[in-house]
Parts: structure tokens; C-alpha cells; sequence
């Protein structure tokens, strides 16, 4: 190969190394409508506050504020559930995972031999290395359920040590049993096999990966709940969760004056309220602060 001049050029060269996890500066550039705190790795750091919030909110609330800003994709269904009726909330940690190559392979062990993780062979529990607590690990593993179980009772047992919160995983879990005795925690996947994770590669940790139909960032809120798992950009987490508390506050409202019989359901199960109604309302939540 040369160049327009007829100088040859060297193919491959002395570029920058191949990385398991993007620097900081990666993962702020990636997530830059995020303005507020982030961890040290770059992640958005919605805080605490917010995401116990989020706990009361469903699925259709945050559906509504995300679809009116734009982020039309990002629910996902379909899933089973380790421990139905615990709501999932917590802050992405993505991961990738590939059909095994071996070329790719080999730049995947030398690559994580220099961040640190030294198990070549276990390269799922180098995610788990990373997570700290209100994480929840996000896994793609392209729906692969055999030779797809990403986690057993062990590393499940680790997450949640580690995390509080649990997983997402778009493929399997194997040692179903163990997992579901795990307490506070929820793991959302594809299917249960008992065989062993294999024939995949690890892409990298903290990228923009698929589940389901949604694309899912570094930082995203996960919101997974008995509808399906919806993934929440952090600047709009705030939004959902200040909606989603005017939502019950007004449902609150609206059932007591229809049993006082102040309003008929008309008038109050529609989609904006009458100017008296909306006046009697603010007064109304005034009163309880």
C-alpha cells in the first residue's frame, strides 16, 4: 500500500493498545448530555436520592417522559425474573460478550492482563471485578442461553455482595437454585441451562451495547420492574422521577374527590384536568406538605 505521493506506508503500526474498559474521557464524551457527578471511571453518577425514587416509579411513567424527549427505544421485553415483585433499580455497568474468535480472544487476555485481570479463562468475572454498590451488570451476550450462563449461584452471589441490586443478562444463568435464595437482589435473563459459560469473548466493559431493541450507555438507569426493563438516560432520570410522584400524588387526589363525589369520573379520568379542578388539586397537595 502507498501513499499519493508513491512513499509506502506501513499497515498496522504502533497505534494506541486495545482496551477492555474506555479511559474516563471516553465514557464522558460518550455520556455528555450527563452534567452532573460521575464516578472515577467516567460513569454518570445519578444520585442515591433519585434512584430510591425511581423505586415507586413504573414502567408506562418512565415510557412517557422518555418517549417525549425522543428516546422512542429503550424498553425491553420479554424476560425472566429470579425474584418477581423486586423492583430492579440501579446504575449500568455494560459488557459485551462475542462468538468466540481466536484472534480476538488472544488481544482480549493481553489486553486484560494489562488492566489487571489475570483470569483468561473467567473473563465474566472481570466485570464483576468492577461493580460497586447500586450497580446493576448489564450484560450482552447476544441472547446466547447454552454455553451462555454468564453467572451461577457463585458469581451471582458476588454481584449482589457487591452491587445490592443485581443483573440484566440477554442470555442464560445456570445454578437457577442457588440464585433465587439470594435476598433484596433481582437478575433478569433470557433462560437457565446447566451448562458452563463458553465459546464467547469478552468485548469490553462500560460500551454501548443492544438489549433487546434498546441501546444501553455506561451510567444508564435500569428500571426493571413484573413489565420488563426499561434503561434511562441519566439526565432524564430526574424528570421521570418528579413525574412519577405527580402521577401518584394526583391519583391520591382524584380517588378522594370521587368519593366525596366533589367531581364525576369524567371530569377526573381525562387527560388534563378543568382549570377548578387543577386549582383545588395544588391547594389540596399544599395542605399535606
Amino acid at each position: 500500500m502507498s501513499t499519493e505521493t508513491g512513499a509506502p506506508t506501513k499497515c498496522g503500526g504502533s497505534g494506541p493498545p486495545m482496551r477492555i474498559q474506555p479511559t474516563p474521557d471516553d465514557i464522558i464524551e460518550l455520556t455528555h448530555s450527563w452534567s452532573g457527578d460521575r464516578f472515577p471511571d467516567g460513569r454518570p453518577r445519578v444520585s442515591d436520592d433519585i434512584l430510591d425514587q425511581l423505586r415507586l416509579a413504573t414502567t408506562e411513567q418512565a415510557w412517557g417522559v422518555l418517549r417525549r424527549e425522543g428516546y422512542d427505544r429503550q424498553f425491553s421485553g420479554g424476560w425472566r425474573q429470579t425474584h418477581p415483585g423486586t423492583i430492579l433499580v440501579g446504575r449500568a455497568v455494560t459488557s459485551q460478550f462475542l462468538p468466540h474468535r481466536p484472534d480476538l480472544d488472544a488481544a482480549t487476555v493481553t489486553a486484560g492482563r494489562r488492566e489487571g485481570h489475570l483470569a483468561p479463562d473467567k473473563q465474566n468475572s472481570w466485570i464483576i471485578q468492577t461493580l460497586q454498590a447500586g450497580d446493576v451488570m448489564v450484560t450482552d451476550i447476544f441472547g446466547k442461553v447454552k454455553e451462555g450462563t454468564v453467572v451461577g449461584d457463585n458469581l451471582s452471589t458476588a454481584v449482589a455482595s457487591r452491587t445490592g441490586v443485581g443483573a440484566v443478562i440477554d442470555g442464560g444463568v445456570r445454578d437457577y437454585q442457588g440464585i433465587v435464595e439470594l435476598k433484596d437482589v433481582n437478575f433478569f435473563f433470557r433462560d437457565v441451562d446447566p451448562t458452563p459459560i463458553r465459546n464467547v469473548t469478552l468485548a469490553g466493559i462500560n460500551l454501548p451495547i443492544r438489549i433487546g431493541e434498546a441501546t444501553v450507555l455506561p451510567g444508564d438507569i435500569v428500571l426493571g420492574t413484573p413489565s420488563g426493563l426499561i434503561f434511562i438516560p441519566p439526565h432524564l432520570a430526574q424528570a421521570v422521577a418528579e413525574e412519577s410522584e405527580d402521577i401518584r400524588v394526583r391519583d391520591v387526589f382524584g380517588k378522594l374527590r370521587l368519593a366525596e363525589q366533589t367531581y364525576t369520573s369524567a371530569e377526573i379520568d381525562t387527560g388534563t384536568w378543568a382549570a377548578h379542578i387543577e386549582e383545588d388539586f395544588q391547594q389540596w397537595k399544599k395542605a399535606q406538605r
